[in-house]
């Protein structure tokens, strides 16, 4: 199996931006934990992380290219504001996962709505970076 892990904007900023919400792991090391946990279930992961939507659109459409079998997606602020990202995962019709470190419900009220959840076939909110391996 060949998954892509793709994280939005400030996910670089793990552990540095708002610990009390996002918790003290950085983001290097979420990756080697996503990679350690990949590598005992044999599965191959591709992570990007980028602060630019036009960069996750085009990595969602290169897993389609590249036949990878599905998406974790972690949209960040995206995930309120982007149609594009919306259109791209619907475009390539791959296995969607969302996930959310912090449970956005729980937060402001803009943070409610997720414009990429309609086409997920789930969405992980609120197990902070164990998410990821759900």
């Amino acid at each position: 199996m060949k998954l892509l892990i793709l994280n939005g904007p400030n996910l670089n900023l793990l552990g540095i931006r708002e610990p009390n919400i996002y918790g003290k792991e950085t983001y290097t090391d979420l990756c080697e934990r996503i990679r350690a946990y990949a590598d005992q279930k044999g599965i191959d992961v591709r992570l990007v992380q980028s602060n630019h939507e036009g960069a996750l659109v085009d990595a969602i459409q290169a897993a389609y290219f590249d036949g990878l079998d599905g998406i974790v997606i972690n949209p960040g602020a995206y995930t309120h504001t982007s149609i594009a990202l919306l259109d791209a995962i619907k475009g390539v019709n791959l296995p969607t996962v969302e996930v959310h470190i912090s449970d956005p419900d729980t937060r402001e009220e803009f943070r409610k709505i997720s414009y990429l959840r309609a086409a997920c076939i789930a969405t992980v909110k609120g197990r902070g970076t164990q998410g990821y391996l759900e």
